[in-house]
């Protein structure tokens, strides 16, 4: 893994729906800082979650580090600070890579099944990054036809994603929790190799209590549930405990 000490931020060079990013004086790393906005139904809801930065950049570095552990090249390098993680600087591939283990959200209202209903495999899905455009699903065919990755690439994203969705399943049922879907992004280092980027948190998972069904995710905020703060705050607790 790649060390620094002390890096100077920089300029902002991108700010997302939740998140800053910062040059540094290391042209290869940069500085996400994650921030409480949250947004939904392509960006026309919005609000604040008060505290959501601070645990989606815990748990996910947490989830990070595991999948590191477990043989899955990351972007992480360090955690900073509550709200900013040094990462290695990516190219973003221009996809949300999305795993889907029981129906919700959009498959659900796509395909008439009802939520809540489990996929006989893991099925994965591809968006297009377009905020303009409202993310569209694209399949493997617009992908390689518009140069978005090639076919290698692909391959490579998809046994990952496949290979990510196990050990979550695994690791997260352990904290009680069912991993309905989520949300990958991957990016491409210098050398060209293909790194998992972004970040997995409430912000991009489906986490519901494996014994009661209950969201503990965005879905609160998305659906107007209410209690988002705790069951942010309920995900922190399960995954770090004591750890912090």
């Amino acid at each position: 893994m790649v060390t620094a000490s002390a890096p100077v931020r920089g300029q902002m060079i991108y700010e997302g729906k939740a998140k800053k990013v910062y040059a540094t004086d290391n042209a290869e790393l940069c500085i996400v800082s994650y921030k409480d906005d949250a947004t939904a139904l392509n960006g026309l809801k919005k609000g604040q979650i008060a505290g959501k930065g601070a645990i989606n950049n815990r748990v996910s570095n947490h989830l990070m580090r595991l999948l590191d552990r477990r043989g899955i090249p990351t972007h992480l390098v360090e955690e900073l600070d509550e709200r900013d993680t040094l990462v290695r600087r990516v190219a973003i591939v221009p996809l949300e890579v999305i795993v889907r283990n029981i129906a919700a959200g959009s498959l659900a209202k796509r395909l008439g099944i009802g939520e809540g209903v489990p996929m006989k495999r893991p099925v994965i899905e591809y968006c297009y990054k377009d905020d303009a455009l409202g993310d569209p699903m694209v399949n493997d065919s617009h992908i390689l036809a518009m140069g978005w990755a090639t076919e290698a690439e692909l391959e490579l994203i998809s046994t990952m994603a496949l290979k990510i969705n196990d050990i979550l399943k695994e690791y997260l049922s352990g904290a009680g929790l069912t991993l309905v879907d989520f949300k990958l992004e991957f990016g491409r280092l210098p050398d060209g190799s293909i790194v998992l980027a972004d970040e997995i948190s409430p912000d991009t998972c489906r986490f519901w209590d494996a014994n009661t069904g209950e969201k503990l995710d965005k879905d609160r905020f998305r659906r107007d549930l209410g209690g988002v703060e705790d069951a942010y705050g309920e995900i922190r607790a399960r995954l770090l405990g004591g750890m912090e």
